[in-house]
């Protein structure tokens, strides 16, 4: 599929303002710019299996498109929601635990990179990842 492989973060757009937005104090902002955040999507039909290492931690995750499910950012933030595949974009649509408020995160491919792009209280932000 078109995600499958293994990603690496290129450059991030606006990612420090919206990690601020998100509640998150300028320490950890600080590192999370810095984190060489590497990305393994396997996708296999509505299934997802992702591995996220950084400089902070490593998680494996598996989804399933349109079902539910629980996730914690690295600084701790709990999420619920889930992952819709809409053309050739991965949508992600999550709230959190302690506010209520909405976080979205799209994924696409565009000329050969992952662009993950997000949207929280007003604030937007991407990273763009290249094949590692």
């Amino acid at each position: 599929m078109t995600f499958n492989g293994p990603w690496k973060v290129d450059r991030s757009e606006n990612y420090d303002k919206f990690m601020e937005q998100m509640g998150i104090g300028l320490v950890k902002r600080k590192l999370a710019a810095h984190d060489n955040l590497k990305i393994t999507l396997e996708q296999n039909g509505d299934k997802f299996h992702v591995k996220e290492v950084s400089t902070f931690r490593t998680l494996e995750l598996d989804f399933t498109l349109g079902v539910t499910f629980e996730y914690s950012l690295a600084d701790g933030t709990e999420l619920s929601g889930s992952w819709a595949m809409e053309g050739d974009l991965l949508k992600g649509s999550f709230v959190r635990k302690d506010n209520g408020k909405t976080l979205t995160t799209v994924r696409q491919i565009v000329d050969e990179e992952l662009v993950q792009s997000y949207s929280y209280d007003g604030v937007e932000a991407k990273r763009i990842f290249k094949r590692a």
